[in-house]
């Protein structure tokens, strides 16, 4: 198999990394349900639909806008006008949709903590995702720097780059077993193995980023970088939470 990994069935070229995308979003919605329905939810069905809808649309505006802001100096015409249209971050994706579920609460008064529920598909949909951004090699702008390390693979270009896209698999794979490991825990604060999913994987994504072929703004860091540090301020009472309780 060669990457980019474009297959021809009848004559059509195939976008695996679509197909994927879409596969990921499916699974991780049914995952979710079926997580539901083996869970007492303690929110109500109509106040559950506003927040998925305000996660869809703030996931949505969220992912656009870093998805802009990691090419801000682009050329306004038609055509980057609608690749930026097309371009998606999942990490604007989720820290868009945490705050689309946390305007939707406020509006809709609704105090328990929604989080818990979402995190394992999420993962299982990032999983799939990546997956999708691997096979479509330097296509997807999820690629690495030029490497001699040993886990260095051709991405397409002929030469031998980080495949970030594997990295973030296996660190999905090792924080998903361990959040499984640990839900006895944080099922005594609702909303806390979500808190820890989003810390652990900004946190893991701000460190990959340096291996990737970034443009680097303010105090060196990248525009996801920067969203990173946003997130940890963020859950700022999370951390001291934790720290406390480690002590």
């Amino acid at each position: 198999m060669t990457i980019p990994f474009e297959p021809t069935i009848f004559g059509t070229k195939i976008n695996v990394h679509l197909i994927l995308e879409y596969l990921a979003f499916f699974t991780a919605f049914r995952y979710y349900i079926s997580l539901r329905k083996l869970t007492t939810d303690q929110i109500s069905n109509r106040n559950r639909l506003s927040i998925i809808l305000g996660a869809i649309v703030g996931a949505f505006l969220g992912s656009r806008l870093i998805g802009f802001l990691e090419n801000p100096m682009i050329t306004f015409n038609s055509n980057n006008i609608v690749q930026l249209l097309n371009t998606k971050s999942i990490m604007g994706g989720l820290f868009g949709g945490l705050i689309g579920v946390e305007t939707s609460k406020k509006i809709i008064n609704e105090r328990h903590s929604s989080g818990d529920l979402f995190t394992f598909p999420i993962i299982v949909g990032i999983i799939i995702g990546r997956i999708g951004c691997f096979l479509s090699g330097i296509k997807e702008f999820t690629y690495g720097n030029e490497t001699g390390f040993i886990t260095g693979i051709d991405l397409g270009d002929g030469l031998s780059r980080h495949p970030t896209s594997l990295y973030e698999i296996i660190f999905l794979i090792l924080l998903f077993i361990l959040l499984k490991k640990i839900t006895f825990y944080t099922n005594k604060e609702s909303g806390l193995l979500f808190k820890i999913f989003m810390i652990s994987y900004f946190g893991f994504r701000f460190m990959i980023e340096f291996l990737k072929p970034n443009i680097f703004y303010v105090l060196g860091l990248s525009s996801i970088q920067l969203l990173c540090v946003t997130c940890w301020i963020y859950y700022i009472p999370t951390f001291k939470k934790i720290m406390k309780n480690a002590y």
